[in-house]
């Protein structure tokens, strides 16, 4: 099995006709996504790659049938029409791929996905991969890099950096170390799968044995991972690594969610929550990949 994408989910590109969704199609096709429909208004009629465009989503469904997917490629401004439109249309999960969504579209997009009881990945987001099975949004950059890169397994990739996410899977590869899915939850303030979420996703995956987490300061999804383990919601191994050591208060830290304000999210206190929870959190990022043979094996 595998979180979240497999080669069995029916996929939709909303903005496939851009210069972004037509590149992260291809990789998506290449990679064994079944990437069935794209979504343009005025658009509709034309072919990326062989992929039917529709003007809308509903016109898609009628043709391809129901979708679970929506990967989203348009200009931060239209994604909230954009993903109200795929939440209405019935489809489960989507992936915000654009940075800089304006807040309280984010907040209007969690809404409609609770009452409708959809999820999704993002915004700001590289996406999800699922080693050997299927990929949404950009991670590996091409299909043939992905492949050679990560090496499939049953550990998890959780991870709040996108560029951290391919080299946290890269380098446990590596070292011998086998992949279910890596998932980069994005790097935005408001996300809508934060590492909680996909960490208890991982507990339930019968193929995935533990997980290996990047964090970093800001927030507090790090001691709610910390919270599910205490509480026995995750009961799978952990090895974690969290960036921004050296961050004082109101640094940012990368991302617009990775600043520390009025004490909170600093470096010392998630280290000290996930250890103190059980997990093995390391000091250095290149740190990662020995921890993780000595706790997976």
């Amino acid at each position: 099995m595998a979180i979240l994408i497999d080669e069995t989910k029916k996929v939709i590109v909303q903005g496939i006709t851009g210069r972004e969704g037509m590149a992260r199609t291809k990789l998506m096709r290449e990679f064994g996504t079944q990437v069935v429909a794209g979504c343009t208004p005025g658009k509709g009629g034309q072919e990326v790659l062989g992929v039917p465009v529709f003007d809308t989503i509903e016109e898609a469904k009628e043709r391809v049938g129901e979708i679970d997917i929506s990967v989203i490629f348009v200009p931060a401004a239209l994604i909230k029409s954009a993903a109200l439109e795929a939440i209405a249309a019935g489809i489960k999960l989507l992936v915000l791929v654009p940075d800089r969504v304006p807040i309280f579209d984010v907040m209007h997009i969690s809404r409609a996905a609770e009452a409708a009881g959809a999820r999704f990945v993002g915004p700001n987001t590289l996406g999800v991969l699922s080693v050997g099975r299927g990929v949404l949004g950009m991670i590996g950059g091409r299909a043939e890099s992905a492949r050679k890169w990560f090496k499939p397994g049953r550990v998890g990739v959780a991870s709040r950096s996108g560029g951290m996410t391919s080299s946290t899977g890269y380098y446990l590869s590596q070292a011998g170390i086998g992949l279910s899915t890596l998932c980069h939850v994005g790097g935005d303030s408001i996300i809508g799968t934060p590492l909680p979420d996909v960490v208890e996703l991982f507990e339930d995956d019968p193929d995935t044995d533990g997980v290996v987490m990047f964090g970093e300061i800001g927030g507090t999804q790090e001691e709610r991972v910390a919270d599910l383990i205490e509480q026995k919601r995750y009961t799978k191994k952990l090895v974690a690594y969290i960036g921004g050591a050296a961050a004082k208060e109101g640094t940012r830290f990368s991302h617009a969610g990775a600043i520390i304000e009025g004490g909170r999210g600093t470096h010392e206190q998630k280290v000290k929550r996930l250890r103190n929870a059980g997990a093995t959190v390391v000091e250095a990022f290149g740190d990662l990949p020995d921890a993780a043979k000595k706790v997976f094996g």
